[in-house]
């Protein structure tokens, strides 16, 4: 792949037409990197499955990915992370890298309480990743994403605590980044009888209460094959995910913005 700077600014080719002709050829190296943010949430025991499947899922479909773990029960952040954040990427699988993180961002807080720069440098330390999976608790996704535009993914379980911090967590969102729409992946069984019934509740209190959406509900089995496909649900909400950063992304055409329906959860 050809360096988009040296095309630009080579004395050979042609002189850009004009300043947003020159940003065109300056960006113009392929695919962006998506930043996909996983909000944690310790009410529910299977996260750390939650993580591994939606890396497996991307890394399957053919994505580049890094998933950063600054979450409450990740491994510490390396000392070195401070100084290299690439010499600590571990890499898992041939798609997979990991960066254990936790702490970390507080590192890069600014004047503003804005911890944005940690997602810049993780850019520069992980060019390769085109897919960044980024899990981390509420108040720190809060300093992240201050300055960001991003449908975070909330978790959730089968069982009403989990629901609840999943909710407080859009809450804190949408009043400190003004953030307005989600996503929910619920660790239960297939076989769970209050599932659907979870996705709609949660949807219509994010509604009533904040003024949010709830864009797509996805069911995983936390003691379902890691290797196994992605059902349409966990495809759809990927697929909106990766598309949020496309230039001409069309709500209407992707399906976003709609109601989470009841067949969204089938395993």
């Amino acid at each position: 792949m050809s360096n988009p700077s040296r095309d630009f600014y080579a004395p050979s080719g042609p002189a850009p037409l004009d300043q947003a002709d020159g940003l065109r050829r300056l960006f113009a190296g392929g695919p962006r990197q998506r930043l996909l943010p996983l909000v944690a949430n310790p009410h529910v025991a299977f996260g750390g499955v939650v993580l591994d499947r939606l890396a497996a899922v991307l890394a399957a479909s053919g994505r580049q990915v890094l998933v950063v773990d600054a979450g409450a029960g990740a491994p510490p952040a390396d000392e070195l992370a401070r100084l290299d954040l690439g010499v600590c990427i571990e890499r898992l699988a041939p798609r997979v890298g990991y960066l254990p993180a936790r702490g970390l961002p507080l590192s890069f807080v600014d004047t503003r309480g804005s911890a944005g720069g940690f997602i810049d440098a993780l850019s520069a330390a992980a060019p390769w990743a085109d897919a960044v999976l980024l899990h981390a608790e509420s108040h720190e996704m809060a300093r992240l994403l201050m300055r960001r535009s991003a449908r975070p993914m909330l978790v959730g379980a089968d069982h009403p605590e989990s629901i609840k911090h999943a909710y407080a967590s859009a809450k804190l969102l949408a009043r400190r980044c003004g953030l307005m729409g989600f996503d929910l992946l619920l660790a239960a069984a297939p076989s769970s009888p209050r599932a659907i019934g979870i996705v709609q509740s949660l949807g219509q209190c994010l509604d009533t209460f904040l003024g949010a959406w709830l864009h797509h509900g996805a069911l995983i089995d936390p003691a379902g094959d890691v290797s196994a496909a992605a059902d349409e649900a966990l495809q759809s909400l990927l697929a909106g995910q990766l598309a949020l950063d496309e230039p001409h992304w069309n709500p209407v055409a992707t399906g976003a913005g709609m109601s989470v329906q009841a067949p969204a959860l089938r395993a």
